[in-house]
């Protein structure tokens, strides 16, 4: 009873929250419109469409369909090394454009925080920075500076939501057995992204971003496969004649355990975000930049090859390395690199229980071995007492 309470209390205070960081980044929204008020040259677009997602993730952009256990905390760090993501055709006379480098090169960090409302609700806070960037920003069309060096940028929250949980126990036999819980699971998103960014260095967006979504993974034997589709919901903002609002996203993932209980995995994904706006040709004159629709739309695309790593703590701490590259679906779309390159680390307490003996894996000395909670050694079998040498009864009895 006393759990069920306070399962209704944690759970009614991330909603609060949820309700308090939205209210806030709304009115923070009112005053941004005001300072990206350039209708044809607005900074007001970020440059990462990467959002790694915080608590338990498997692939890099396909999200989780796991959630933190309850009353335990997840945190991690995941950077990534974008080159060239903001590529735009700029006004010359004549109206032949050329390609302006906006961003160059550029390295972001997500420090991501996630708490475990209950064993199915999981609330998300992700803040990324820019540690370094170059790049022209908008000086080439206005004469203004290029972009600073660092930026804060737009920060995420939200809730997930395990539909289908999968259980907390061997991963390996849940696949083997197959069904609902096991060989599959469904969890739901609700993301918001309050634009607190650096609005002068494509470090966030205009407004408010809502971004709903639904995330699955299947397993069986040593392959798992992720998939993610949702949208991020947007008013268009526009620089150049590059064109970002409404995108519809999607992302698949499939991977191969090399190693099993999660030492070493190898994964390939990719994801497309489906742009709705339509594209714009810009044109300079004497007086004035002109902006045209030109009847095209762009989806941004990118792949990944990479190597996870899980082998301490149960899996709960995991490290992630890999790069990749441009999916060619449209013509030089805004904010997909040329290559990109991702490191990442995170803590996602799970509670799993491989043996089913009541004690985590995490502290479980002997996971794969029921045993006892306490003792020296939790987890493990109590070891046979000693028997007494021979001869050893006859000698405390005497003759």
């Amino acid at each position: 009873m006393v759990r069920g309470l306070m399962r209704r209390v944690l759970a009614r205070a991330a909603l609060a929250s949820i309700s308090t960081l939205s209210v806030l980044a709304m009115e923070q929204s009112e005053a941004r419109a005001q300072q990206c008020a350039n209708p044809l040259i607005s900074t007001c677009i970020n440059s990462d469409t990467f959002w790694p997602h915080a608590g338990p993730q498997r692939f890099a952009a396909v999200g989780s369909a796991e959630t933190v256990a309850e009353r335990q905390v997840a945190f991690g760090l995941v950077t990534t090394w974008q080159s060239r993501p903001l590529i735009v055709n700029g006004p010359s006379p004549g109206g032949a454009g050329s390609e302006q480098f906006a961003i160059d090169d550029q390295v972001n960090a997500n420090f991501l925080f996630a708490y475990g409302v209950t064993d199915q609700l999981q609330f998300d806070l992700a803040m990324p920075v820019t540690l370094v960037q170059t790049g022209a920003g908008t000086s080439p069309l206005t004469g203004g500076r290029p972009v600073r060096d660092t930026a804060v940028r737009d920060m995420r929250f939200g809730l997930a939501y395990a539909l289908v949980p999968r259980e907390r126990g061997d991963l390996q036999k849940a696949a083997d057995e197959g069904g609902a819980g096991k060989g599959f699971a469904l969890a739901s998103r609700l993301t918001f992204s309050a634009p607190i960014g650096d609005n002068t260095s494509f470090a966030g967006e205009r407004t408010m971003v809502v971004a709903p979504s639904l995330a699955a993974d299947y397993r069986v034997w040593r392959m798992f496969f992720g998939a993610d589709v949702g949208a991020r919901v947007r008013p268009v903002t526009e620089f150049a004649g590059a064109r970002i609002g409404t995108q519809l996203t999607t992302a698949l993932g499939a991977g191969f355990d090399i190693l099993p209980r999660d030492v070493l995995s190898v994964l390939l994904e990719g994801r497309a975000y489906v742009n709705f706006a339509e594209q714009h040709t810009t044109q300079q004159s004497a007086f004035d930049i002109r902006s045209t629709p030109n009847g095209k739309t762009i989806v941004p695309a990118e792949w990944l090859l990479g190597l996870r790593s899980a082998p301490v703590l149960g899996g709960d701490v995991s490290f992630f390395g890999g790069g990749g590259g441009p999916i060619p679906l449209t013509q030089d779309p805004a904010t997909v690199p040329r290559f990109r390159f991702v490191l990442g680390v995170t803590y996602a307490p799970m509670n799993r229980d491989t043996d089913g003996d009541g004690v985590p894996d995490r502290i479980d000395r002997c996971p794969t071995q029921a045993g006892e909670r306490g003792g020296e050694r939790p987890g493990c079998p109590r070891e046979p007492a000693a028997e007494p040498a021979p001869g050893a009864a006859q000698q405390e009895t005497g003759p």
